[in-house]
Formats: C-alpha cells, structure tokens, sequence
C-alpha cells in the first residue's frame, strides 16, 4: 500500500510537469470560466434618496446571482466626495457576498474635503492589484485632483502599472480599471499612459464616466465604459456583467428584473493592438516654433504629481507634491537643495518669508520650515487635512484647512494667533489679506472676510448660490477701488464692495469661470473665459466695464489657474499645458508656449520676461522670452 501510493504520487507530479510543458504559458493558470460585475457612477447624495435605493437593489440582484467571483467599482460613488457619504457607500458596498475592488471617479478628485485621503483611509488606498484565474487586474486613479481639469494619472502611477506589469510577466493577460476613458478630451496623458502600457499583453481597460454603455479603442486597445448604477430613463438601475472564458471576454448590461444582454467581447488570443507601435496621436507642439523667443530655462521631471504652484523666495524655489515632500529647488539652475517629507499630499501653495517656509499638508498639519537647509521649525495640528493656500504678510501666515477653521499662524513660532471657527466647508483657496481683512471663499458657496487682527467676522456673501459647485472656493480672490473681485463657475464675474459685502455688480457677459487677476496699478482684473479668450475688465465704477478681449486660441477652458500681471505683462495659462504673455494695456499676445499637455497651475512670474511653472505632470520649470526688438 505505501509503494503504490507512493508510485501514486511520483505519477501525479510527472502529469502535472508534462502539462506545464505541453500547455501554453498564457492559459496555464485560466482554464475555468469566471464571471465578475461593475457597478459604476453611483452618484450617492445624502440629498436624494434614488442613488441609495439604486444601488442597493444592485447589490441584492448581485447576492441573488451565481458565481459572480468579485465587483469592479469605478469610481463617482459619490455627488460631492464628502466622507461621510463615502462611508455610507462602504456600507452599502459591505453587503455584497463577494469581495469587490473600488477606484476615484472625478466626483471623489474634484470636490475631496480631505484631499482624497478620506477615500484611501475608508476603502484601504487609491489603487487596487490582483490576480484572478491567470489575468492581472490593477485599478487607478484618472484624477483630476482638485483642480477643475481633464483627467490625468500622475507619473507615479504610470511606473507602478508597469512596474506590477514586469512582476507578472509580459505576457500575463491584463484588465486595466479607471473611472475615464483613456482619450484624449477625457484624460490629458492618454498618450502616456497607453504607450506605457502598449509592451504588455493588455485585453481591456474598463471604465465608467459616461453613464452609458461604449466600445471603444484606445490608442488600439479595447476599451469598455459601462452604464451608470443610476436608474435609467424607465426607472431601472443596472450593472455590467463579464464572463471570461479561456479564449475571450464577453460583455453584458444587466437591467433590474431583466435578463442581461450581450453587447460586447473581446478575444483573449488574437492581437488588437501592436505591441511594438505608438499612439495613434500626440498633443501639438507646433505653437513653440512660432515663438521661438521663449526657451525653458531649466525644467525638472519630479516623477511625481503636482498641484500647487511654485513659491520663490530670494533664490529658491519652493514646491509640494502628490507625494507629500516639500521640495527647494535653485532658482538658477533648478538643482535640487533639499526636501522635507510631510505625512500626505500637498495640495495647497506654500508661500515664504524670512527664511520660513509654510505649507499645509493632506496630514492635518501645518509646516513652518528653514528656508535655507529644509529643518522643521514648528507644526501646527488641525483636526482635518490642510488643503488650502498659504498667504504670508508681515510676519504672520493665514491658511483654511477642512475642519471649519482658518487660522493666522506667526511664522516664527508657529502660535496660533487666532482661528476663526465659523466654516461650514471646506478650503482650497489662497487667502486675499488687505490692509483690514483676510478674504477667502469655501465650498460652502460662501466667500469671507474676517477682520485681519483678530480674526473676527465682518461679512459674508453667499450670492444667493445654493449648489457647493457653483462656490467661490476655487478662485484667489483680488481686491482694488473698494471692491473684491472673483469668478465662479456660474460663469459670471462679480464685484463685492469691501467694507459691506453687498454685490456691486455681477456679470455673465464674458462667460468667464474661476480665474481672476489684478493689474499692478490696481486698475484692471483679468479673466479667463471658458474657449479661447483673455478679458479685462475696469476695476473703478459700479458697473461692469470691459476694456478688452484677447483671443488667445486656446479652446475650451475650465482649469483654475489665475492671470497674474508683472512689468506690464499678464501671464496666464492653461489645462492643456500652455503658459502665454499679454500686453496688459492691449492684450496683445506677446508670446505662448507649450511645456506638455496637463494642467499648468497659476504661474509665478518673476519680471515681464520670466515666469515660473508647474505642472499636473510633474514638472517645475523656468521660462524665458528674450526682449521684443526696439522699434524704429
């Protein structure tokens, strides 16, 4: 008995070597056909009980369905990216039988109180890896991360993809999962991202967005957005279905009640890309050759996502990342000086003064550095993260963060000279601090002013706006002749009076939306409008006056980057990765320049002829136009 069963074992393990031999790599580990859902577009709103109700009438025809192995969530859980709802999501999602993977949609990026860290701390981080019977599954993040953008999925991301890739082999079969669609108009790296990929074996990127069903190629490789989870115009929520057998993926919508439909499929075997090509297109460069004036001075690749602008002091350059590392840069050359690593990502501007840097961090923190070596001087606690903007005057550092409070902070010590708790949102915005007051707008569709000593109330302006989307939070409001200026994404631009808080005036002339810039003499305010133009607006009188528009030629536009004017010029830029000069009394394009194809964050001019730069990319950089020839 012990020899046969013995020569049972030694005959066993000879089979299964003969087959791992014989079979072919790819179908080694995938021999059973498997099923999983995805639930996309959830839109729960504490203030509509459909979504709710939708989703969880999802979630029992899901339990009530065989063999389903897992589910997709890709992203839009929620309406506003509030962590609350997110919590009450996680408990709805908690139900299902099975285990289930989730991603950020652009509801949880654009609108996070917490920076988004409240999505990793509640569904375990912000991207997902695993393997199921033979194919790779990696989920990432598709931004746009607090800044009203295309998607973008950040450099770190992109190596980690690979990275995971090289691990299971090149040829490992691969499903891909974001909430956009990786297309140009959706996401601004699609190029990035499908060139990265394209080596690989990749059978399908799955997504959402869109709130309907679409086959589509990216760049060649399949790629499927599914319905929304939301109930559809006959009441009927519903979710994707795909079955995966050796050979092929099949693709159905699955109504509420109603047997699911075949839409979609995809082999496992045959080729629908060349893995050796490139993309099918490439952003448009061609605008540097008509300016060939303007040169980067330096640029440095960080690798790493960034969403605040650059901060100069003296001849440093001070800049925050996706990372949450603080970095100085030479303002000479860009080398690198030193980095401080807070806890979570960096979000808000910095801003410098006597050799101190300040910084909020995703971390509930904020940060007083030396300027000179990048040693920590003090932290302040907050009791949520520190999304804000920091502005610095005389001596003193006025910063919101998302626990309802703002805070001036003296920069030497890092005592809290006072806080005003009053609110309701929270605050991304870069504090305007006048002579008296310290104004600032939050995503509680109300814009501040507190008295600049201590901190107490003088008014508030709301606009009568009621939705969080239409807030004045996003825009770094300016003042001048007596008013404050801002824009929403109401597309109006509006002057408040200082001292009162009462609406001067308010106009949809120009369509612009959440951008505003003064002029250094205090005369005119600049926006942007939201295709192509550059306005400028009179700054004295009770009504709105434009004195000019420019177009500029850079399409449709939304991104929050503010016009900044220096030595005459007024500097701007965009989404899509364009920095351009304005003659300010005019208008007049002076120059443009393209440094890559992703949010440009408000830049930081030096004099008329430099101006400073980052981007959602990764970049930090130095511009430079050469002086106009003297005219005869």
């Amino acid at each position: 008995m012990k020899f046969n069963q013995s020569h049972f074992i030694r005959r066993s393990l000879l089979t299964a070597v003969l087959a791992v031999c014989l079979f072919p790599l790819g179908m080694q580990a995938q021999q059973d056909t498997f099923r999983f859902a995805q639930l996309t577009d959830i839109h729960l709103n504490p203030n509509n009980p459909n979504p709710t109700e939708d989703l969880l009438r999802s979630i029992a025809q899901i339990n009530a369905t065989d063999s389903i192995d897992f589910v997709l969530v890709t992203g839009d859980l929620t309406e506003e990216g509030d962590r609350t709802t997110m919590e009450k999501v996680k408990s709805c999602l908690d139900l299902l039988k099975t285990r289930y993977y989730v991603i950020l949609g652009n509801h949880e990026t654009k609108w996070s109180d917490s920076g988004c860290t409240a999505f990793g701390e509640i569904f375990g981080g912000e991207r997902f890896e695993f393997e199921h019977k033979g194919i790779l599954f990696l989920g990432f993040n598709s931004g746009p991360l607090m800044r009203m953008a295309y998607g973008h999925v950040v450099p770190q991301d992109i190596r980690w993809m690979t990275e995971e890739m090289d691990k299971a082999g090149r040829d490992k079969p691969v499903i891909l999962v974001t909430h956009y669609p990786l297309m140009e108009g959706d996401v601004d790296n699609w190029y990035e991202v499908t060139d990265a990929v394209r080596p690989y074996n990749i059978r399908l990127f799955i997504g959402g967005h869109y709130h309907a069903n679409r086959n589509l190629r990216y760049d060649g490789i399949p790629g499927i957005l599914m319905r929304s989870n939301l109930r559809d115009k006959e009441g009927k929520p519903g979710y994707g279905i795909y079955e995966v057998s050796k050979d092929s993926i099949k693709v159905y919508t699955q109504r509420i009640g109603e047997p699911a439909k075949e839409w979609a499929a995809f082999s496992l075997v045959e080729p629908y890309y060349n893995r050796n090509g490139k993309a099918d297109k490439y952003p448009d460069f061609s605008v540097n050759k008509d300016y060939p004036q303007v040169k980067e001075q330096w640029m440095v690749q960080t690798g790493v996502g960034i969403y605040c602008s650059p901060c100069v002091e003296k001849d440093k350059v001070f800049v925050g990342d996706d990372m949450g590392i603080l970095t100085a840069y030479a303002l000479k050359n860009g080398r690198k000086l030193w980095s401080f690593a807070s806890g979570k990502r960096i979000v808000g501007t910095p801003a410098a003064s006597e050799g101190i840097v300040v910084f909020g961090s995703a971390d509930r923190r904020i940060y007083g550095l030396n300027a000179k070596d990048g040693s920590l001087l003090w932290t302040t606690e907050a009791a949520e993260p520190v999304l804000g903007a920091v502005t610095i005057d005389k001596g003193t550092a006025y910063i919101g963060a998302s626990d309802g409070t703002f805070r001036a902070i003296d920069i030497r010590t890092g005592r809290v000279v006072w806080a005003y708790t009053g609110v309701k949102g929270y605050i991304e915005t870069k504090p305007l601090v006048t002579e008296d007051k310290v104004i600032f707008g939050a995503w509680d569709n109300t814009l501040y002013a507190l008295n600049k000593a201590d901190g107490k109330e003088c008014w508030k302006w709301t606009g009568g706006l009621t939705r969080m989307h239409f807030s004045p939070a996003a825009v770094w409001p300016v003042a001048a002749q007596g008013k404050v200026f801002i824009t929403d994404p109401q597309r109006a631009m509006t002057a408040i009076d200082i001292q009162t808080g009462n609406t001067v005036w308010r106009t949809f002339q120009s369509m612009v939306r959440e951008t505003i810039g003064l002029s250094e003499d205090g005369e005119r305010v600049y926006s942007k409008t939201m295709n192509d133009s550059i306005v400028c607006y009179a700054t004295r009188g009770d009504v709105p006056k434009e004195i000019w528009a420019s177009d500029v030629g850079f399409g449709y536009e939304h991104a929050p980057s503010m016009q900044v004017e220096k030595e005459g010029v007024v500097f701007g830029s965009t989404k899509e990765g364009l920095v351009f000069a304005l003659e300010a009394r005019s208008g007049k394009i002076l120059w443009k320049h393209k440094i890559g194809n992703s949010l440009i964050s408000t830049v930081v001019p030096l004099n008329g002829r430099e101006v400073l730069f980052t981007a959602t990319s990764g970049e930090v950089g130095l511009l430079r136009a050469k002086p106009a020839p003297a005219q005869r």
